[in-house]
């Protein structure tokens, strides 16, 4: 394929944010030798490791981790390296694209598996010589393995094959769907590998799962999800005696984990997670808590100026719809999510649907739409009331792909207003039956 084709460019924006960025179109059998070359990389020799989601709450989990061993990486080869990028005006394709903090408001698109071609962000380890963090994440004694939802079980994996015996190894802001999945690798580093096993989350749980989990004499911490995020219950599970700024940290993190958006520093946390790589990440907000520095500052506003432009334009997309007693606002295109939905929701939506060109959408909700959850559940999804994210199963070729694309998304438009459809109907008989019970309460209590 010619690179002019999927190189932005001189393309007008109103185009090229119809498409997917060149992760999508990068064949995933090499992204996967890279992974587990770096996977291995990163494990072997270590003395603990942290499979984390790449996102700000996520690492904020595996920077206290490695506060927690003594195993922090140097920052100043960061900084010098964010210093070289906004010299050389590189642009870190990809990195402002999708939010890689959804997966939940937290795993939103946890639970979806939404990938598009978030990767590492700006990549962690850039794979130029001169850069002096190039092999970051092999240099600490904590290994860093970034993951997502739908890939915990080869995570695990890879731990089983690279890591040493008796290690610790800590699982953050992760949530399985289903424990099958993860059994045997998990069962396997219980009992044969591991020296302990804890896992912190604030995601909502099957209770079988958990249980399993527990069964395996894994220290599983599960905070609650509309008042925790996972660096909360990381804060509180570790022992060791942190000082003020990692709680501080933990609060700003929760600041955009659950959208609370009291503090303006959550947004640039949040930003620069995706954007920097999960090695970059874990080393600066661990040296500096929720307080960057001045070129990381300067990083993140350079960045946001391209953000700022893909948000308007998904938000002039938007169409709304009646569903129920709802609004529903769809559209479509390559932003960051949170920030289109809630535009969306200050001009009048209860909930709103991010469709992206790679296929997945997210659902976000508001304080009059709690079951964004229920909706993603029906099209191959899940995630949080409010906070969710899915990729319908309707996609066999590339054709398909095509005329996502070209149409804007209608297919998996379709699909996800019809799961509200069925929904709302399931929300009104309810509240139907509901109404029926209290009636029935009150004869009886008349009669008596």
């Amino acid at each position: 394929m010619d690179d002019d084709l999927i190189d932005e460019g001189d393309s007008p924006r109103s185009r090229y944010t119809r498409l997917p960025g060149k992760g999508f179109f990068y064949p995933d059998s090499l992204d996967e030798e890279r992974a587990e070359r770096r996977a291995k990389e990163a494990i072997e020799g270590s003395e603990a490791v942290v499979i984390a989601d790449g996102d700000a709450d996520g690492l904020a989990c595996a920077a206290m981790i490695r506060e927690a061993y003594d195993a922090t990486l140097d920052v100043a080869d960061f900084e010098a390296a964010i210093e070289a990028r906004l010299e050389d005006g590189d642009d870190a394709e990809g990195a402002v694209d999708e939010e890689a903090d959804d997966a939940a408001a937290g795993d939103v698109e946890a639970a979806s598996g939404e990938t598009d071609d978030a990767g590492d962000g700006a990549d962690d380890g850039r794979d130029d010589e001169d850069d002096p963090t190039a092999d970051a994440h092999a240099e600490s004694s904590v290994g860093l393995v970034a993951a997502g939802p739908y890939s915990i079980d080869t995570s695990l994996e890879r731990v089983l094959a690279y890591a040493d015996d008796g290690i610790d190894l800590y699982v953050c802001d992760l949530c399985p769907d289903d424990y099958e999945w993860i059994a045997e690798p998990l069962e396997a580093l219980a009992a044969e590998t591991v020296d302990s096993i804890r896992w912190f989350d604030h995601h909502q749980w099957d209770p079988e799962t958990a249980e399993s989990v527990r069964d395996l004499g894994v220290d599983l911490v599960v905070g609650e999800s509309d008042e925790e995020c996972t660096a909360d219950v990381a804060l509180r599970s570790l022992d060791h005696e942190f000082d003020d700024r990692w709680s501080e940290l933990a609060a700003v993190t929760r600041d955009h984990d659950l959208w609370i958006k009291e503090d303006p520093r959550s947004d640039d946390l949040a930003d620069y997670s995706y954007w920097a790589g999960s090695e970059e990440y874990a080393t600066v907000v661990g040296a500096y808590g929720a307080d960057l520095p001045e070129t990381v500052r300067a990083f993140v506003d350079e960045r946001r100026v391209e953000k700022e432009a893909r948000i308007d334009a998904a938000v002039d997309r938007a169409v709304t719809h009646e569903v129920g007693d709802w609004t529903v606002a769809v559209t479509y295109g390559r932003c960051s999510q949170n920030e289109v939905a809630e535009t969306l929701r200050e001009e009048g939506a209860d909930a709103a649907v991010i469709v992206k060109p790679a296929g997945s959408a997210s659902i976000r909700g508001s304080e009059d739409f709690r079951h964004a959850h229920e909706v993603a559940g029906k099209v191959n999804g899940g995630g949080h009331p409010q906070a969710a994210g899915c990729k319908p199963d309707i996609y066999d070729d590339m054709l398909d792909y095509a005329q996502h694309w070209t149409t804007e998304g209608q297919a998996c438009k379709r699909v996800i207003l019809a799961a509200f459809e069925a929904v709302a109907e399931e929300v009104a008989e309810s509240a139907d039956v509901a109404d029926e019970s209290d009636g029935a309460d009150e004869t009886d209590g008349d009669a008596e």
